[in-house]
């Protein structure tokens, strides 16, 4: 039998590689998983495996020529026992085939942004580095029952190189009957894609301790009180009004700014969380803001938000010290490049100068979390200093 020898996903956000060195010629006679073709990317050299064992019956690819995703590069040429032994599925050939022939019209019209990283037809070399996959016949399966590839985690495959065969995969959903399960509500499987949308981008957090004394003092000679998270709402508008940049979304090439600083922060409804929006945060002092503030919180706990109050905010604020918890590290939302934490104040000895001994104040921890590609850790840590400074000072809020 004739299998494909397909271009791998190497990675969440390639899309195609260039084949830089062959391997193996045809007639060669090869085993399962051996490296046959060296291939480079935008981020590294890597290999691409053979599917199975036989024998090289034809290689299409070309040197120094680039391949999307899924693309065909060759053939092998395998007995049916190889092909049963390791689970291969052969029912979508004519797919692969289609693949080729689309990315070769794409190459030679030089259309190359119209690539994308989708794998189509026939088995991915799981130990190409990075590479995964889902056999058509397992991804029809897992869309039936509404599961992502995430939900496979803790499956361990029985078939090449680890691949999770449609067998490991029933048996594991057979598992699953014999424990005590509960629907998981709109909200929850909501919230659950977000994160998992917004954990394929590398995601890094700094930290540090702030005095809240101030902010306490402030806050309890104001009438209406503000919220904790209001404070930290406030000084991360004006510290993104200095820099919008920072709030930007890395698309391609570019850095996307916001065209207003509006943000959001997290409320805890009933099975999730909420992000009610403030606009333009950055144009209304703190006095202005409370009321509306509070109205948010509320609306979102009775999930009453209205449309205008949701979505299209470039960061978000939340406080996870209502829990009692001190340090976190939240996860932004996919659409936005930041989201800054704030944990519970604990008395804490400060050295005063002035004095020349420690005293206690309420200290608690400011977190920034951030998409690794639009900042690094000194930017990160500058506009957290600067957030720090401007909560130090309330008044001016």
């Amino acid at each position: 039998m004739q299998i494909p020898i397909i271009m791998p996903q190497l990675g969440e956000s390639i899309a195609e590689a260039r084949i830089v060195n062959f391997l193996v010629k045809p007639g060669d006679v090869v085993e399962a998983d051996q490296n046959i073709f060296e291939v480079e990317t935008d981020k590294a050299t890597m290999t691409v495996a053979s599917p199975c064992g036989g024998t090289i019956e034809s290689i299409s690819a070309q040197l120094e020529e680039s391949y999307a995703v899924g693309a065909t590069l060759g053939k092998i040429k395998a007995s049916k026992e190889e092909v049963a032994r390791l689970g291969l599925d052969v029912s979508v050939a004519a797919k692969a085939d289609e693949t080729q022939h689309i990315a070769k019209a794409e190459t030679n019209s030089g259309n190359k942004s119209r690539v994308q990283p989708t794998v189509r037809g026939l088995p991915v070399p799981a130990s190409a580095a990075g590479a995964s996959y889902l056999s058509p016949r397992l991804k029809a399966r897992m869309d039936e029952l509404g599961l992502h590839a995430a939900d496979l985690s803790g499956v361990a495959g029985s078939g090449a190189a680890g691949r999770v065969t449609v067998e490991d995969f029933e048996k594991y959903i057979a598992s699953l009957e014999k424990h005590k399960m509960s629907g998981a509500s709109s909200m929850r499987v909501a919230v659950a894609d977000a994160m998992r949308r917004s954990w394929t981008r590398p995601i890094a957090t700094v930290g540090l301790p702030i005095v809240l004394d101030a902010v306490l003092a402030h806050r309890k000679s104001s009438d209406p009180k503000p919220g904790p998270a209001l404070y930290a709402l406030r000084a991360l508008a004006l510290a993104l009004s200095e820099n919008s940049a920072v709030a930007g979304r890395l698309v391609g090439n570019k850095i996307v700014h916001p065209s207003s600083i509006d943000v959001g922060f997290a409320v805890e409804a009933e099975d999730g969380v909420l992000v009610p929006v403030i606009r333009n945060a950055d144009q209304k002092p703190l006095r202005d803001l409370t009321q509306r503030y509070n109205e948010l919180v509320e609306l979102a706990r009775a999930r009453k938000l209205p449309a205008d109050a949701t979505g299209g905010s470039i960061a978000t604020v939340t406080n996870f010290g209502t829990f009692g918890l001190i340090w976190a590290t939240p996860i932004p939302l996919p659409e936005q490049t930041l989201v800054l934490g704030m944990g519970a104040g604990r008395k804490m000895p400060h050295w005063d100068d002035a004095k020349g001994q420690f005293v206690p104040v309420t200290e608690a921890y400011l977190t920034l979390s951030f998409d690794h590609r639009v900042l690094d850790g000194g930017a990160a840590g500058r506009l957290l200093q600067r957030i720090a400074q401007l909560i130090s000072e309330p008044a001016k809020l």
